[in-house]
């Protein structure tokens, strides 16, 4: 009997590229991993009160101390309606304090406040989870090389990208 419906054929589960991806197996498995890797961080950032891409903001204040906000947003490489986002919901908890930057009224300097030193240790404690997830299984020398690596990778993009963020 015709249902009006094709039969639904049986696709078995494979490590197969999809068609598009064959010329760019690397491109597609960092891709996957940029992912994952940003889901398994949201997951141990929510615990904080963060959402991913906070935790670079704030560990650019702790590093720098306060910096205007237009560097911010050349720095994270981001809209600047999201970093105005990222500031208002962290101004919200307490963890940044924005005021006008005293050598130019119009500019807006951005600073970690006092309050964010325990969110500082538990962001490093965050990454420092993420990272053993991440490299499980992975043996010192293989971590080393894997650093190496991707860290070519980004130099070869950066070539191409206009701007390129700094590496942070």
């Amino acid at each position: 009997m015709n249902t009006g419906h094709a039969a639904t054929a049986e696709v078995p589960c494979t490590d197969a590229l999809p068609g598009a991806a064959l010329s760019g197996p690397v491109s597609h498995a960092v891709s996957r991993v940029a992912r994952l890797h940003r889901i398994a961080a949201g997951k141990l950032l929510k615990g904080l009160g963060l959402y991913p891409g906070q935790e670079l903001l704030m560990m650019h204040l702790w590093d720098s101390g306060p910096v205007r906000q237009s560097e911010l947003i050349r720095t994270l490489d981001l809209d600047p309606s999201t970093v105005t986002k990222m500031l208002q919901r962290l101004e919200q908890t307490g963890h940044v304090r924005r005021r006008p930057d005293p050598d130019d009224r119009r500019a807006v300097l951005v600073e970690a406040t006092d309050e964010s030193c325990a969110l500082h240790a538990a962001v490093r404690d965050a990454w420092g989870s993420l990272e053993e997830h991440t490299l499980a299984g992975l043996e010192s020398d293989e971590r080393t090389e894997l650093t190496r690596l991707l860290a070519k990778v980004e130099a070869n993009l950066c070539q191409e990208t206009e701007g390129c963020p700094e590496r942070g």
